[in-house]
């Protein structure tokens, strides 16, 4: 029976030296708690350790930014620089296609006044070459008209050679080609020598009418 009792109570001290302890754990966490919601609410972010390390992180951050935005600014300023000279390109091709065109149309200008200018000469040889076939039929018909002979129709005076009384003219007959040489009072078709000049060349006359052929032919 007596160790019964001794059983007994030494289990109730247990319990109760158990029961105690826990009770000093849970105090024990409780007052860690309440150390460490103080010391949460102490801390002094600005100037700590976590404080400086957050800062060289955004540093980092920040400088990585700035370099891709000088980045992006070069390839702007490259791109504004490849822009203008493109436009400079484009105005040096569109000032050269003005050129060319202004040239061709001067060149054109050229050539337009150069055909009008040998259109004009041609014009004026053509008249030129019409003036003397005129002549030769206004004269044919004017001899025809008076129903007289031509001298000059037939021979062409080549030269006159002599002096004073002397002087004696070649004359080329244009129908055979055969040279005769004449003097004052000689017959020559139907024609008189009336006289010899190396000035005048020679007078010939038929039925009252005088004619005078002259080097060339010319009446």
């Amino acid at each position: 029976m007596q160790n019964k009792k001794i059983w007994y109570v030494a289990a109730m001290f247990a319990v109760l030296v158990c029961g105690g302890v826990r009770a000093e754990d849970v105090a024990a966490d409780d007052e860690m708690d309440l150390r460490g919601a103080q010391a949460v609410a102490d801390y002094k972010v600005e100037g700590s350790l976590f404080q400086q390390i957050t800062d060289l992180e955004q540093e980092k951050v920040l400088m990585q930014l700035e370099k891709e935005r000088a980045q992006l600014d070069l390839e702007l300023d490259r791109l504004a620089a490849e822009k203008i000279k493109l436009h400079m390109e484009i105005d040096t091709l569109s000032g050269r296609a003005e050129a060319q065109q202004q040239e061709l149309e001067t060149e054109k200008a050229k050539l337009e006044a150069e055909a009008a200018r040998l259109a004009r000469e041609k014009k004026s040889l053509e008249e030129e070459a019409a003036a003397p076939r005129a002549a030769t039929s206004s004269a044919a018909r004017a001899s025809e008209d008076d129903g007289d002979d031509a001298i000059a129709d037939n021979f062409r005076l080549i030269n006159v050679i002599g002096a004073g009384s002397q002087l004696q003219a070649t004359v080329e007959s244009l129908n055979t080609g055969q040279t005769k040489r004449i003097r004052v009072g000689a017959d020559l078709d139907g024609f008189s020598v009336k006289s010899i000049s190396l000035d005048d060349g020679v007078v010939f006359v038929k039925d009252g009418k005088s004619q005078t052929l002259n080097i060339g032919g010319n009446r």
